[in-house]
């Protein structure tokens, strides 16, 4: 009988574990099952991109995944049984009313990732627009092109989201009155240098900063900050974070307070052997003792763990040890800007940083590498098969890393 894998979520690291397996593992011995509300591949890294204007490369997966055995299954996750080892989903393109419909498995991948947060502020929901997912960014796209010479735009959020939708929105239309509004000075975490640059490309493209500033309320057409300021904003775009996709918190799986599902070093859930959680869904352990952060250069590493370890576990290999750290921070400031700030493994910034033209090209290689790396997940690896030769017992204890 074949050990049924599913994986839940398309993403960069659900596309990437199922096809990490599909390349591991022998097919006759595995039924791997990649459920995903669309049909292509999306970019989550390009979405300040496509609001911007510009139109990305389509990449479905029934090409991309093309004789690897992984079979792709159109739905929405509504829900998930993890004593029962079940899936329950609805066809996502079905006409009528959808029916829900039960996959069992016996080890399951979660990579549902994360949306935006609008983190409980007033108008947010109704007024602010998102660029976490391609129907925020194209509504934001929308909202963008109807815009007159003049009017104003907002984006709210000083982190590595906002940086690049300000600047890719004030270079693509520069006919536009645009403003970032950070809770700290602006880009506070880079390096001397980095900070310099970065000052340096928002007052080229005229774009202004509200620094050490909180939004208290969202209007159609203004932002409220803290003392009681109001902001012209004929869109305002909401980027001040990520929040998981809620579904692991209604089950019986083990949880932060956020919502993500706690996994040892191989990305293994600490209370349900048989399932592992990868990406922005999952809270696992960087050096240092400290939660990797929301981002597809932690969420890719992660995938890799993930799936050589269910590898390892189903054909009696060794477990992966691969460390888990980081050595930069990308950031496109529009298509002919750039900033790469490089890190210590637990995500500081150090001095160093690479600017200018030579940054924004490292950062569109870095974005073509991570596509790519979806379509070919054993980036350069042997692709031999193994066979399953046991099956992972239920009651195996992994490690405790997360807490």
């Amino acid at each position: 009988m074949q050990h049924r894998i599913v994986v839940l979520g398309a993403g960069y690291t659900g596309a990437i574990a199922a096809g990490r397996l599909a390349r591991r593992l022998h097919r006759e011995d595995v039924a791997i099952t990649l459920v995903n509300a669309e049909p292509d591949f999306v970019e989550r890294v390009r979405m300040h991109q496509l609001a911007a204007g510009q139109d990305l490369r389509p990449r479905p997966f029934s090409e991309m995944f093309a004789g690897t055995g992984v079979e792709l299954k159109l739905a929405k996750v509504t829900g998930v049984d993890v004593d029962r080892r079940t899936v329950a989903v609805v066809d996502a393109n079905g006409p009528g009313e959808p029916e829900t419909e039960e996959l069992e498995y016996d080890t399951l991948v979660y990579a549902l990732g994360s949306g935006w947060n609008d983190q409980g502020v007033p108008g947010v929901a109704e007024h602010a627009h998102q660029i976490a997912g391609r129907p925020g960014a194209l509504r934001l796209r929308e909202r963008l092109a109807r815009l007159d010479a003049g009017e104003s735009v907002v984006v709210v959020g000083g982190g590595l989201t906002g940086l690049e939708a300000a600047t890719e929105i004030a270079e693509a239309r520069p006919d536009l009155d645009v403003a970032l509004v950070a809770r700290g000075e602006l880009g506070d975490w880079l390096s001397p240098k980095g900070r310099r640059h970065l000052r340096k490309v928002f007052g080229k493209l005229g774009i202004t900063v509200h620094e050490n500033s909180s939004v208290t309320g969202v209007a159609a057409d203004r932002v409220t900050i803290a003392d009681g300021e109001t902001i012209p904003a004929a869109a305002t775009v909401w980027t001040t974070g990520f929040a998981v996709h809620p579904i692991a918190r209604a089950t019986a799986l083990d949880v932060d307070d956020t919502g993500q599902i706690l996994v040892d070093g191989t990305m293994r859930s600490v209370s349900h052997p048989d399932v592992y959680a990868i990406g922005d869904a999952a809270l696992a352990m960087g050096p240092g003792g400290k939660p990797l952060r929301m981002s597809c250069a932690s969420g890719t590493p992660m995938a890799w763990q993930a799936s050589d370890a269910i590898a390892a576990r189903l054909t009696g290999g060794k477990l992966p040890e691969a460390p888990l750290r980081y050595f930069n921070q990308c950031i496109s400031l529009g298509r002919r800007e750039g900033l790469i700030q490089y890190v210590t493994a637990d995500d500081r910034a150090v001095r160093a940083a690479l600017t200018g033209r030579f940054a924004a090209v490292y950062k569109e290689l870095v974005c073509k590498g991570a596509a790519w790396g979806v379509a070919n997940p054993m980036l350069g690896l042997p692709s031999r098969r193994r066979h399953v030769v046991r099956q992972p017992a239920r009651a195996e204890s992994p490690v405790r890393t997360a807490a």
